[in-house]
């Protein structure tokens, strides 16, 4: 998943330690008992997913340890199959592409779906929560006031603006359909021009902010869309695919409270939601296990 991959490193060593394991989390034994191991990857937030969790688990009164910031999902995929970690924050299209790189799913239950039948048999899926990370076509304030365009304005909504707009992205957006490809034989699309940068990073960013670019890739959970209150367009004909959060968790490991209580987050979480928690930790540097507790507490979970 390129968001992924885009994710910012800046706080991915910061969380609480309190109930955290310590150690290497490739070499740590497994926790002992009936202990739940909560793992994420190496960002930060996975991280703080993973944190959201583990203490809606202990709202049950589940014992809960925590692996954070692992490594890529190359890493953590091969430990949760070996049970080093029970339970995994994973975005439906990125573990598709990952088991399946040519599945092409027209619908988030059809992700699961795949998903499912190319899965480890000890694995399983919960349920999927609203909340995506995933690429859009994003506009800075100013254009967005220019043409009268919101957060509930879509993409095509571009139809007749697209010819004026540069657009910035990484340079393999040229050649995606998940790019100006499909935004052109999806939405009907032509930018007036292409600035190749980065994916969805610091590069896009300041492009975007600094109005070089009025439309850019930027991932849809990015803390700078709220501090640059950039304007991020919905994607009606889901160019851009299903990048639901999701639980990956070992088979037998949780009771059915335990899933009730992951299926509870999901229940709540959607993508502003996330973006706003992103932004605590992010932006505003608070602890992500604080935000997590808080979240969990509002949301009526904890």
């Amino acid at each position: 998943m390129v968001a992924l991959a885009a994710a910012t490193a800046l706080l991915a060593g910061c969380s609480s330690s309190d109930g955290k394991s310590g150690g290497n989390p490739l070499t740590d034994s497994k926790a002992s008992g009936d202990t739940v191991v909560v793992g994420s990857n190496n960002f930060p937030e996975s991280t703080l997913l993973a944190d959201i969790y583990g203490e809606a688990l202990k709202a049950k009164g589940i014992k809960v340890s925590y692996k954070p910031n692992i490594g890529s999902r190359e890493t953590t995929y091969g430990l949760i199959k070996n049970g080093s970690i029970k339970v995994l924050p994973e975005y439906n299209g990125a573990l598709l592409a990952y088991l399946d790189p040519k599945a092409k799913p027209t619908t988030a239950e059809a992700t699961t779906t795949a998903i499912e039948a190319k899965l480890d048999s000890k694995l399983t899926l919960l349920k999927p929560a609203a909340a995506e990370s995933k690429d859009s076509v994003t506009l800075n304030a100013a254009t967005a006031k220019k043409y009268h365009l919101t957060d509930k304005s879509t993409i095509a909504d571009l139809k007749g603006i697209a010819k004026d707009l540069v657009m910035g992205a990484s340079p393999e957006f040229q050649t995606r359909q998940q790019g100006l490809v499909g935004l052109k034989s999806v939405y009907g699309l032509e930018f007036k021009s292409f600035k190749a940068l980065d994916a969805g990073g610091p590069l896009t960013q300041a492009a975007l902010k600094k109005n070089a670019v009025q439309a850019a890739d930027i991932f849809t959970t990015d803390s700078t869309i709220s501090k640059e209150k950039f304007v991020v367009l919905q994607d009606p004909k889901n160019l851009f695919g299903f990048e639901n959060v999701q639980p990956l968790v070992r088979k037998g490991v949780l009771s059915q409270k335990g899933v009730d209580a992951l299926d509870a987050v999901s229940a709540k979480l959607d993508t502003a939601t996330l973006l706003d928690l992103d932004t605590q930790v992010q932006v505003q540097g608070k602890d992500p296990l604080d935000v997590a507790k808080a979240w969990l507490q509002s949301a009526g979970i904890a």
